[in-house]
């Protein structure tokens, strides 16, 4: 989320009582609270803020420490300090809470990431539920995921992405992130460089990172990641090539055989975040990455975008190697998934729920879809991303427009999600990200004249 030093709207009064370190932290305490400043951004050193202000270094750390105790900022060693994505929030500050957050009460959810959870057929639910319950306690463990889920995975991948994955060749996961936190701690060695897409999914980069490995960041455009600008040397490239997060775009053919290609000859992982490639409108998506090359694809899939994180449960498919390390780490850690999610999984499928409801989903959110981008585009407002998936992207011209377009937003009762935080350095593109599967049909139909007097371009 860094989005590298930001400029601070700071002036110390040096004639006045208040101390100088006082008038700091709470110029920056009103940044964050106000927006200025927003969670993930990464704050000037004590040392260069000291330069910039004319003051001693004293002054600076003085602020730092007290914001530090505040719980405002923090400190990442070898990084910098930045400001939290959660300060503490008394309800009056609710609102300020970036969207990776609970948000305030009055608004209204629009930002990427959000699954239909309310179209998830309540009797099949809780049939469910009692099903998985109805099974006997473990007694022990297993590593890989219990048999039955990785057997209706296994399914599911051939059923809907197409890719013909043996039982054995499925792990269980809690999920993509922590797919990705076990991959960069039992696969990759600290110091190695990992390439990511920029913009991209900051969690990845910030579980790589905390891994002690270096990132590397990878421009995207309309046909996905650019393998040409994957530098010499990297361990591993994470990816999202069905669906590109935030952009939307899909990676081309030749993208991906190019990727693969050089991930063969080159000796390196090829991470494919597939978070959401169920979701399809237009046609057929590609084959995936882990299709065309099982021996350098590591594939994550999740449960959490084509039904809820309530079940926490994912899973991966890998080479022998990667699977064996993983399953190494796993008994030397003690760690693996929770296996309540996957039973629950397994019930839905044995039922056809689940099928069902991707059916019901696919329609609902192309029609979703169709509704939203009509309104825009009647409007000439803009629209980025594929016919697929959750989200699209409105682009505007520059940072400050992005800031007052989320800002109006706020006032107008919609929580929106900006590109910045979704870059690890200087923003190259800005924009707003519109998620439209959190609400019902009705409340995105009743909201899109305030959406598209917010998106629209300004009037000469």
């Amino acid at each position: 989320m860094a989005r590298g030093d930001t400029a601070l709207p700071v002036t110390l009064d040096r004639d006045s009582a208040v101390p100088l370190a006082v008038q700091l932290a709470d110029a920056l305490r009103e940044s964050a609270s106000t927006g200025h400043l927003r969670g993930g951004d990464r704050l000037p050193s004590t040392r260069a803020l000291a330069g910039r202000l004319g003051v001693s270094r004293t002054v600076t750390s003085a602020a730092y420490e007290q914001l530090h105790a505040e719980g405002w900022i923090v400190g990442r060693h070898g990084s910098g300090t930045y400001v939290t994505t959660s300060p503490p929030t008394p309800a009056s500050r609710r609102d300020h809470l970036v969207p990776d957050d609970e948000p305030a009460v009055d608004l209204l959810v629009l930002t990427p990431g959000v699954p239909w959870a309310d179209g998830i057929d309540r009797a099949a639910w809780r049939r469910a539920w009692r099903a998985a319950a109805d099974t006997p306690p473990l007694w022990r463990a297993h590593r890989r995921g219990l048999p039955e889920y990785r057997g209706v995975i296994a399914e599911h991948l051939l059923r809907h992405r197409g890719l013909d994955a043996a039982t054995d060749s499925v792990l269980a996961t809690g999920g993509t992130t922590a797919a990705v936190v076990e991959l960069a701690a039992a696969v990759l060695r600290p110091g190695q460089l990992v390439a990511v897409e920029e913009p991209g999914y900051q969690r990845a980069v910030r579980a790589f990172r905390a891994a002690g490995l270096r990132v590397a960041p990878v421009p995207v455009d309309s046909q996905g990641l650019r393998p040409d600008a994957v530098p010499p040397g990297v361990a591993a490239v994470y990816c999202s090539p069905a669906h590109q997060y935030p952009m939307g775009s899909r990676m081309s053919a030749s993208r991906r055989v190019e990727l693969v290609e050089r991930a063969r000859s080159e000796g390196f992982l090829v991470v494919e975040d597939d978070y959401d490639g169920e979701l399809r409108y237009d046609v057929a998506p590609l084959p995936l990455l882990a299709s065309l090359a099982p021996d350098v694809v590591v594939h994550l899939g999740t449960t959490s975008k084509i039904l809820t994180p309530t079940l926490g449960a994912g899973w991966m498919v890998a080479p022998a190697g990667v699977a064996s390390a993983i399953l190494d780490y796993r008994d030397e850690t003690g760690t693996r998934p929770s296996p309540a999610g996957q039973r629950v999984l397994v019930e839905l499928a044995r039922h056809g729920d689940l099928g069902r409801h991707l059916r019901r989903l696919r329609r609902e959110l192309a029609e979703r879809r169709a509704l939203l981008v009509d309104a825009l585009r009647r409007e000439r407002v803009p629209v980025l991303g594929d016919d697929a998936g959750a989200h699209l992207v409105v682009p505007v011209g520059s940072a400050e427009q992005e800031r007052r377009r989320l800002a109006e937003g706020r006032r107008r009762g919609l929580l929106l999600d900006g590109l910045a935080r979704h870059f690890d350095g200087e923003p190259s593109a800005h924009g707003i990200a519109v998620g439209y599967a959190g609400c019902d049909r009705d409340t995105l139909r009743d909201a899109l004249g305030v959406l598209v007097e917010v998106l629209r371009p300004a009037r000469r």
